[in-house]
């Protein structure tokens, strides 16, 4: 069998393959599971954002996380913890402060930008597979140029972290004073995944470790680059895991302020 050769300018004559590909894997299956799980993901955040009910238990004060802080007039008593200074219309969600930086966040996360890119736009869809557009173009135009704030983003997510840690201790509260039930070890659960997923970021680890020229003079901050670049491995792992644990905290506190099911109580 003859083969013919091509050669492009500039470049290195290689074989002339009609194929796409010549992958013979399922390497479709994980840009279209990732798809899946994304496009159902949204489409639940979206739904809770908007339903504008059911995210306050006010017996144990559990604030689902789509929620906080709730600032709106609509926000029901007990809810805003900072305060209620944005009208109530149904357009604007009631956590309008902290949720579109948490969106801007994840949407600029190394991990994320590789999994929509392949899963949603097909850049390329996987390994040795063909880029679904004619030309590539990078992350050099209008908005893909947002990409690079994503160091700025780690900031407000750090204290919209700061915010959901504040809620979980809020919420160990009964009619009779401290309490502590199923929700607590779920809404702390919640908080440390997103912790470790938030400084887990590589934008955190450059700013612990980064532009020190000898890791011996500076112990510390050593110490805390080790443990951010241990948890930096599992960067993909924690950002589906938080995704997960939003979605369960959210429906929880959904399902008890709606009525379907009461909290496990162990304390009060």
């Amino acid at each position: 069998m003859t083969s013919t050769a091509t050669k492009p300018r500039g470049a290195l004559a290689r074989a002339a393959i009609a194929a796409k590909t010549l992958r013979t894997d399922r390497w479709w299956l994980p840009p279209l599971l990732t798809f899946i799980g994304l496009s159902a993901w949204v489409a639940y955040a979206t739904v809770r954002v908007f339903m504008h009910k059911w995210y306050w238990v006010d017996a144990y004060h559990y604030l689902t996380p789509f929620y906080s802080p709730c600032v709106t007039d609509r926000c029901v008593e007990g809810s805003s913890h900072f305060g209620s200074f944005l009208p109530g219309w149904w357009i604007i969600p009631d956590a309008a402060l902290t949720l579109p930086f948490l969106l801007l966040f994840r949407l600029t996360c190394y991990y994320y930008r590789k999994a929509y890119y392949r899963s949603f736009w097909l850049s390329p869809p996987a390994c040795a597979v063909p880029d679904g557009h004619q030309a590539y173009g990078g992350e050099t135009r209008f908005p893909l140029l947002g990409q690079n704030l994503h160091r700025y983003f780690f900031y407000a997510a750090a204290i919209i972290s700061l915010i959901n840690t504040w809620d979980a201790i809020v919420a160990f509260h009964s009619p009779e004073g401290f309490g502590f039930g199923l929700g607590n070890i779920v809404l702390l659960a919640n908080v440390v995944m997103l912790w470790a997923y938030t400084i887990s970021c590589h934008s955190c680890r450059h700013i612990i470790g980064g532009r020190l020229k000898h890791f011996s003079a500076h112990p510390v901050r050593y110490k805390a680059w080790t443990f951010v670049s241990m948890l930096n491995t599992r960067h993909m792992q924690l950002a589906w895991i938080t995704l997960g644990t939003l979605a369960l905290t959210d429906f929880y506190v959904m399902a008890l302020a709606a009525g379907w099911f009461n909290d496990l109580r162990f304390i009060n």
